[in-house]
């Protein structure tokens, strides 16, 4: 994928306010399921990130459109593994929880153009978010992630065994095992995430720490 001819031309920034109207269009188009129920970024929400977190948003520009983007916060969980669910960690979608003093920085979603999938955007997303972790010396990235296609699974498999099989690379499935690629580790299963017909609801629980990182 880095050796793709066209990589280099693919540009990660941050996120300016100029760019909100491109990335809800991009939203709508990397996650048609969740879009048909209204779950994807509104202009409001995109701007309250900038105002609360403007160092935690990125987008990807190929040839000067928007092929990516990926919004965060920093959280410190009550434990270290604590279930949640994406609204409450995310200050019911507008980072209304974003804490300058914790010690994480969580992945609230990253959003790939179908038809740019081939470029390295997500990995370079991701590369952005783990230089930004050791800019600000936080202890890790914590993420919930789709369990893409555990839907069509879900007769014979728990959401724990789906993902554990993705692990042993028995099924083949996108998200689960570019996370792992991308140096990842998988906790555990978050249910009732949030809206999510192809993971019916479920979520992993990924973590990556900085290597980084001093402790204060």
């Amino acid at each position: 994928m880095k050796n793709h001819p066209w990589h280099s031309h693919v540009i990660i920034r941050n996120t300016t306010i100029e760019d909100i109207p491109q990335i809800v269009e991009l939203q709508k188009i990397a996650f048609p399921t969740m879009a048909a129920k209204g779950v994807y970024w509104k202009p409001d929400q995109l701007k309250a990130h900038l105002k609360i977190f403007p160092e935690g948003q990125f987008v990807a520009e190929y040839y000067r459109k928007i092929v990516g983007s990926c919004s965060s916060l920093i959280v410190k969980l009550d434990s270290e593994y604590q279930d949640h669910t994406w609204m409450s960690v995310c200050g019911n979608s507008f980072f209304s929880n974003h804490n300058p003093k914790g010690d994480s920085l969580y992945g609230a979603d990253v959003s790939t153009h179908p038809d740019h999938r081939r470029l390295g955007v997500a990995t370079k997303l991701y590369d952005a978010r783990k230089e930004l972790a050791r800019k600000l010396n936080l202890r890790r990235i914590i993420a919930g992630a789709r369990i893409l296609n555990y839907c069509k699974y879900a007769n014979e498999l728990s959401p724990l065994e789906y993902a554990l099989k993705v692990k042993r690379h028995e099924i083949k499935e996108p998200v689960l095992r570019f996370q792992l690629r991308n140096g990842f580790k998988f906790i555990k299963i978050l249910p009732n995430y949030m809206k999510d017909p192809s993971s019916l609801n479920n979520a992993t629980f990924i973590e990556w720490k900085n290597p980084d990182f001093v402790e204060k």
